[in-house]
């Protein structure tokens, strides 16, 4: 077979290379130096909390200004996530330079008073604002500026947790529709590199989760027959949890609105119940992101990588919490109480049967996640890179099955495609019209015109 070289083609897979390089990098550094900021942002709202319990006496009334801002000045900018996916499949006026400070600012406030929220959303957000900024100062067509959004919401994802090649994955997954964009990959592994160096060059540590049979030399030797069998049943548990999450998240959202006309009152009460919750509960652990916690009998992700670390209801808790928060119009992300709810789902599970914990708080950690947010490869990888590759098997197994369990036969909330129909049963409830992801981290689904 003879040896063929064009160097032409070469020469304009080089020039590709050098201007995505031009393009994303100034991006992706701007993204990395946002999220850096936003995280120490984050970390000196949560220790002034820890340090002030009582200020979770005010969440009811902080999410009352949170709120009006956004409806009064924030315009398009209340879509969050949706805004972002929407201007990437379908270009309307772009996303708002306003979403970040406004989504910066309000995710803090909301940690600051207690509220259980995460923080992805707050970088998928400020990573698509800052990129479609710099697509329409540019001037850049759509088919580029779509793909700039898509680096951007890489960079976000990437710098907020340290794991660049699951942000990569993730952008194209999260966004895909049908098939993956195999030509962005490449802007989206640059500015994911480069938002995440960039944010730690800002002196920003993530929380290290390599605990127990994830480290080298410990833990399983070897594929274990009985193991993978109590990942399938664990891996269709934490999809379970995952759509439980995602129907009472977007079932108390639309409770609210119908039910409480006034914008006002919907973090007024939601606030209440939240604190009516932490005292009746006798307990602040599942406020905030829940990474750590104060006391050494608390229940936290990090504690549930260990015996006794959690009860067998933290995951359900920490459920209530953040659909109640979230619902009531308080902002911040979805993925870090997945994490928590995953992990502590993942205890409960392997206590039940007789199972290592830490692996198994492992895998629901990203299991959850990925049944949530129909991306399992990003979430294999995301566990790869924060765990190490020594249980990647399992890590895949436990992703897959959640993938399943949390989607087939359902459109859930926004969060998954159309249902495929099972052999025999027919057409889904949804035939006759083509539905749109939605947001897969804002759980708001969108019909289109069939």
């Amino acid at each position: 077979m003879p040896f063929r070289w064009d160097p032409k083609e070469h020469l304009s897979l080089a020039a590709y290379t050098v201007r995505w390089s031009v393009l994303t990098v100034p991006v992706a550094v701007a993204i990395g130096s946002v999220v850096a900021f936003f995280l120490w942002a984050l970390d000196l709202a949560t220790s002034t909390r820890l340090a002030h319990p009582w200020l979770v006496w005010f969440l009811p009334l902080a999410g009352v200004p949170l709120l009006w801002v956004y409806l009064n000045f924030g315009g398009k900018s209340d879509q969050g996530n949706n805004l972002v996916i929407d201007e990437i499949h379908e270009p309307g006026g772009g996303v708002p330079l306003r979403m970040t400070p406004l989504i910066l600012g309000s995710t803090v406030a909301t940690h600051l008073f207690g509220g259980s929220a995460g923080r992805e959303g707050t970088a998928v957000q400020m990573g698509g604002s800052l990129a479609s900024s710099a697509a329409r100062w540019l001037n850049l067509p759509h088919g580029t500026a779509k793909v700039l959004m898509m680096a951007g919401v890489a960079a976000g994802f990437a710098a907020v947790f340290g794991t660049p090649l699951a942000g990569t994955v993730f952008a194209m997954e999260v966004l895909s529709i049908g098939s993956m964009q195999y030509e962005a990959i490449l802007p989206c592994l640059g500015a994911a590199v480069v938002a995440d160096r960039t944010c730690a060059a800002w002196g920003t540590h993530h929380t290290d989760y390599h605990l127990g049979i994830f480290s080298p030399g410990q833990g399983l030797a070897s594929f274990d027959w009985l193991v993978c069998g109590q990942v399938l049943v664990a891996g269709a548990a934490f999809g379970l949890a995952a759509l439980l999450f995602a129907e009472l998240n977007h079932g108390l959202g639309t409770l609210m609105k119908r039910r409480l006309k006034a914008f006002w009152l919907r973090p007024l009460v939601g606030g209440a119940v939240i604190i009516l919750l932490v005292y009746v509960l006798g307990t602040s652990d599942y406020l905030g992101l829940g990474v750590r916690s104060t006391s050494p009998q608390g229940v936290s992700i990090l504690s549930s990588f260990q015996m006794g670390g959690a009860t067998p209801w933290s995951w359900l808790w920490k459920t209530l919490f953040t659909a109640i928060t979230l619902s009531a119009g308080f902002k911040g992300g979805e993925v870090t109480p997945l994490f928590f709810i995953g992990a502590a789902l993942g205890n409960a599970l392997a206590v039940m049967m007789g199972a290592p914990v830490d692996l198994f708080a492992g895998l629901g950690f990203v299991a959850v996640f990925a049944g949530a947010t129909n991306t399992p490869l990003a979430c294999t990888l995301m566990g790869v890179e924060l765990f190490g590759g020594r249980q990647v098997l399992y890590l895949a197994i436990a992703c897959f099955v959640a993938y399943f369990f949390g989607s087939s036969g359902f459109c859930v909330a926004g969060i998954i495609g159309p249902p495929t129909p099972w052999p025999g049963r027919g057409p889904s409830r949804h035939s006759g019209s083509r539905w749109q992801r939605g947001s897969a981290l804002g759980f708001e689904s969108r019909k289109l015109a069939a």
